[in-house]
């Protein structure tokens, strides 16, 4: 895998966890649930857009 697509999949990954730590909390009435929710969403349209971008300066 080249280099230059690490940067995405990482923060992808990064804010896939942290939707699905967010998910748990908001299962079991947790504080802090919806907070996570949204850093975890937010994260991973970052990483789905910077790939885009990636992809495209690339052709």
């Amino acid at each position: 895998m080249k280099k230059k697509y690490t940067v995405p999949i990482v923060l992808f990954l990064l804010g896939m966890a942290i939707t699905i730590i967010g998910a748990l909390f908001k299962l079991m009435h947790w504080p802090g649930a919806n907070f996570m929710l949204i850093i975890g969403m937010i994260a991973e349209a970052i990483a789905i857009l910077t790939l885009i971008v990636t992809i495209l300066k690339k052709k």
